[in-house]
């Protein structure tokens, strides 16, 4: 499995790092809602839709709704300025603040109060929705911030958030595999444990260093980057629980099997789901 798992990864990774840094706005915006399409497809069973005119339906709707968002929020008009964000943009990424925060409330309390949306199919439509939407709005944010200027600027901002949760997603395997005992929230992912978390806050923190350090960041920089560091390998663990939780009530191992090793879009993507909007925020009100 592990020889699986890094044999995609060596394929998926430069891949994605070659969509973000050389894909023009438009086509980048295009695969990424194709990417939030597949999501939507792996959505349905969770939804506890078995069949596919169903999970089609369920792609159409969050595809058209990301259409939409993209037809009132063009691309090019994001920004009114270098760190001002169009207001519109701007709420979208705050409702997923407060879809995370509500989520957060449901993964910790887990099973308690999950007979309500667990028997809601509308419900947990609803979350699909406020999970992968503002997911795309985020990564056009960030892709698009001082474009005119710099082309490549919004591409590093979106390096720095795939090295943080990367980083953290490789830190909390091995120190979980190989000191993990304190398991994190044994009700909703038996595998996760506290060490393994700290583990890969720790690492993160250590790669963006570095990777600070080679472009030749300033010490002001570097005390932003580092608690937001922090603050988004913490809520990259929420995204990734979020979804282990509605696998286990929906009682589906991976949400899918497109990527050997993996699973699916969604299994790779959770943390992002959680992380890119409220990055986009930090960004937006701190700047570095």
């Amino acid at each position: 499995m592990l020889k699986q798992r890094i044999i995609t990864a060596l394929i998926l990774a430069p891949a994605a790092i070659w969509a973000i840094f050389y894909l023009s706005l438009i086509n980048f915006a295009a695969v990424m809602l194709v990417v939030m399409a597949i999501g939507a497809w792996e959505w349905g069973p969770l939804m506890g839709f078995a069949n596919k005119r169903r999970r089609l339906a369920f792609v159409g709707i969050t595809s058209i709704l990301i259409a939409t968002l993209w037809h009132f929020l063009p691309l090019e008009q994001l920004w009114h300025a270098p760190k001002l964000l169009l207001e519109q943009a701007n709420i979208v990424l705050w409702l997923a603040v407060a879809w995370w925060l509500l989520s957060a409330g449901l993964t910790f309390l887990y099973p308690r109060y999950s007979a309500f949306w667990s028997s809601h199919r509308s419900v947990r439509g609803i979350f699909g929705c406020l999970t992968l939407i503002p997911t795309w709005l985020a990564f056009m944010v960030l892709r698009s911030s001082d474009y005119q200027v710099d082309s490549y600027h919004g591409a590093q901002l979106l390096m720095f958030l795939l090295l943080m949760v990367w980083s953290a997603d490789v830190g909390a395997y091995f120190v979980g595999k190989s000191i993990g005992k304190r398991k994190l929230l044994p009700n909703v992912s038996p595998g996760k444990t506290l060490e393994g978390f700290l583990g890969g806050v720790i690492f993160a923190c250590v790669m963006v260093a570095v990777a600070g350090y080679i472009i030749d960041w300033s010490i002001a920089q570097y005390r932003v980057v580092i608690p937001v560091t922090i603050l988004i390998t913490t809520i990259s663990v929420l995204g990734d629980l979020n979804e282990s939780m509605f696998k286990r009530q929906a009682g589906v191992k991976d949400s899918g099997t497109i990527l050997p090793g993996h699973g699916g879009v969604l299994d790779r993507i959770d943390s992002l789901t959680a992380t890119a909007p409220i990055y986009a925020l930090c960004y937006v009100y701190l700047g570095w």
